[in-house]
C-alpha cells in the first residue's frame, strides 16, 4: 500500500474536532430503525483499527439483534441497577433513581466487545511490564468506534451496570474472555447539546487546567499554555 498524505486539510481538522466534540453516551434517545450493513461495516472496520499494543488485537465484536436477548440483558441491568441505588444516600439516591441510565429495549443494535488477553500468547511486545495494555487497547477499539459512529449520525451507550459473570453466561462468553463495554447502538431523535449527566446535575466537567502538571506530579503553571487551553477551547466548543 502508498504512504498516507502527511498533512490533513483544514476542514478534515475541524471536522474531527467536531465529532469529538458532539460525541454523546446516548440513553433516551434511540429510535427504531435499523442501522444499514454497510455503516455497520464500517463502524466495527474503525473499530479494528484502532491502535494496540504490540499490535495484538485482542478484541472480538458480539452482535446482539434479537429482541428476545436485549430483553434478557435489560433484566441483569434492571437487576444491578437497583443494587446500584441502594450505595447512593438521600437526595443522591433521588437523583440517581430518576436518571435514564440505558436505552436496551429501544437501541436495535447490541454490541459487547470481549478483550481475549491470551491472544497474542504468554509474553507480548509492550505488555511485559504492564500488564493491562491488552484491556486499555480493546477501550481504544471502543473510542474507535463511538467517533466513527458519530459521524455517521448513529448513537452509542456505554452500559456497565451488570453482573459481569451474569453477563457472561447469558451470552455464553468463555470465563477467560473480559468483557470490556456493553454497547447499545442505533439512530436516535437528537444527540443532546451537553452530556446527559452534566445537563442532570449529576457532576461537571472538570477544568483542563485544573488537571496538568508540568516536570513532575503536583506541580501547576499559569502559563501561556494555559491561556491558549482557554482561547482554543473556546472556538473549538463555544458550549463549554
Amino acid at each position: 500500500m502508498p504512504n498516507r498524505p502527511i498533512h490533513f486539510s483544514i476542514n478534515a481538522r475541524e471536522t474531527l474536532y467536531e465529532v469529538i466534540f458532539n460525541r454523546r453516551d446516548v440513553r433516551g434517545e434511540f429510535v427504531s430503525e435499523l442501522i444499514a450493513e454497510d455503516v455497520l461495516a464500517r463502524l466495527l472496520i474503525a473499530a479494528h483499527h484502532a491502535p494496540s499494543v504490540g499490535f495484538m488485537q485482542p478484541w472480538n465484536f458480539l452482535l446482539i439483534q434479537q429482541e428476545s436477548v436485549r430483553k434478557s440483558v435489560h433484566r441483569l441491568f434492571e437487576k444491578a441497577n437497583e443494587e446500584a441505588a441502594q450505595k447512593f444516600e438521600g437526595e443522591e439516591r433521588n437523583l440517581y433513581q430518576s436518571l435514564k441510565l440505558e436505552g436496551l429495549l429501544t437501541a436495535p443494535l447490541h454490541l459487547c466487545i470481549t478483550c481475549d488477553r491470551d491472544r497474542a500468547g504468554p509474553t507480548v511486545l509492550g505488555r511485559t511490564h504492564m500488564h493491562d495494555m491488552d484491556l486499555y487497547s480493546t477501550v481504544c477499539a471502543v473510542q474507535n468506534l463511538w467517533l466513527a459512529a458519530r459521524a455517521e449520525n448513529i448513537g452509542v451507550g456505554w452500559v456497565s451496570i451488570f453482573h459481569e459473570d451474569e453477563l457472561k453466561q447469558l451470552l455464553n462468553i468463555p470465563q477467560d474472555i473480559h468483557i470490556i463495554a456493553y454497547l447499545t447502538v442505533g439512530h436516535v431523535k437528537t444527540f443532546n447539546s451537553q452530556p446527559d449527566l452534566e445537563k442532570k446535575g449529576w457532576r461537571k466537567r472538570l477544568n483542563l487546567n485544573d488537571l496538568i502538571m508540568h516536570e513532575e506530579w503536583g506541580v501547576h503553571k499559569n502559563n501561556n499554555l494555559s491561556k491558549l487551553i482557554d482561547a482554543e477551547l473556546e472556538k473549538l466548543n463555544p458550549q463549554s
